[in-house]
């Protein structure tokens, strides 16, 4: 007769509970010390953004400096300069409209359906017209207006946006040419990334937005906006060559190797075996470079941009609401915590998907 051996059944939540937290006598004490201390602080949180606060403007700064909790009245009634800065006032449907179509450009480039060359182009190419036919005006009778008075969450995406879309191909290029086979090329562009990854972001603003225009005629100075684009997408592009080319490194020299067996050309392989290897390799630490890049619009501020978190400090800067800058402050972080984690978990959605298609 054969013994049958049967594995023992799986702990319930609550035992796993138990087991993780209370084991032990000292365990079980540090834990409830810590569950109270966890408690009360929420409880005081709750209290002061919730239970105690004040939500509407009706009452004015004086309701807010006699309540005990927070006073989002401030919200409520600067909100308008928090979103779209110093853009004029009847105009700022525009921005609004402006910042729907890069959200809703961004959305459809993250859709599996829209990854071909031609309707990312189209995706991108209608979404940036339509950004800058409703910001800038002059055409279809909206009024003109100029650069410097854009402000607010549309400054903050556009920048944003521009960067990235200008980065990334310049990247993909310098990881290229740093791994050519001709010292000359592969050494001088080392030199210009390492060059750039050891200055700080803030001096290459403040190089093309000052500087630039003195070394430069006049014809090729351009816009202050654009040159600070230019310089912003030329530190991001910096740092995602490293990335990109980390990931190149961790694909197996066969790979490249079967492929010129086959036949193949130099951007056949490039293109159909080494970079999407490469992407899928270097996933984690690009989302995190566009999340790093997304903050970093906030140094914009330096070089006279009115950005989101420029449009913040204006919000409460004023004598009647200079006490509420925490509540200001909270309301911009939300917004850097939508768009953050959105990113966050769109680029887990793709480790997940790429994986799969990897294990088929």
């Amino acid at each position: 007769m054969e013994m049958v051996i049967v594995a023992p059944p799986a702990p319930g939540k609550l035992e796993d509970v138990r087991r993780r937290f209370f084991a032990t006598p000292l365990q079980a004490l540090l834990s409830l010390i810590s569950l109270t201390i966890v408690a009360f602080v929420l409880w005081k949180l709750l209290n002061w953004a919730v239970f105690s606060a004040v939500f509407t403007p009706s009452g004015g700064p004086e309701a807010c400096q006699a309540a005990a909790g927070a006073c989002w009245s401030v919200i409520a009634a600067r909100w308008r300069i928090i979103l779209f800065g110093l853009y004029p006032f009847e105009e700022q449907w525009r921005s609004a409209l402006a910042c729907v179509a890069v959200v809703v450009m961004t959305v459809l480039s993250c859709i599996p359906a829209f990854w071909t060359g031609s309707r990312i182009a189209l995706v991108w190419g209608a979404g940036s017209a339509l950004y800058y036919v409703l910001m800038k005006g002059g055409v279809f009778g909206l009024p003109y207006v100029g650069e410097e008075a854009w402000g607010g969450l549309a400054l903050t995406l556009f920048i944003f946006v521009t960067t990235c879309l200008i980065g990334f191909p310049l990247a993909i290029c310098l990881a290229l040419l740093r791994r050519s086979e001709l010292p000359w090329i592969s050494r001088t562009t080392g030199l210009i990334i390492d060059g750039v990854r050891s200055l700080p972001l803030i001096s290459i603003l403040f190089t093309f937005a000052v500087v630039l225009p003195f070394a430069l005629p006049q014809w090729m100075a351009g816009d202050k906006l654009y040159r600070v684009i230019l310089g912003s997408a030329l530190f991001f592009s910096a740092y995602q060559a490293e990335i990109v080319r980390g990931g190149m490194q961790g694909v197996p020299k066969g790979q490249e190797e079967a492929a010129m067996a086959l036949g193949m050309s130099y951007w056949q392989r490039i293109g159909r075996i080494l970079l999407p290897q490469a992407m899928r390799n270097a996933l984690p630490a690009t989302i995190n470079q566009f999340v790093i890049s997304f903050k970093e619009t906030s140094l914009v501020v330096i070089v006279g941009f009115f950005e989101i978190l420029a449009s913040g400090n204006a919000a409460y800067g004023t004598g009647e609401w200079r006490f509420a800058y925490i509540e200001v402050y909270a309301f911009i972080a939300l917004i850097y915590f939508v768009f953050v984690f959105s990113l966050s978990r769109y680029g887990a959605y793709l480790e997940r998907r790429m994986s799969v298609a990897n294990e088929r």
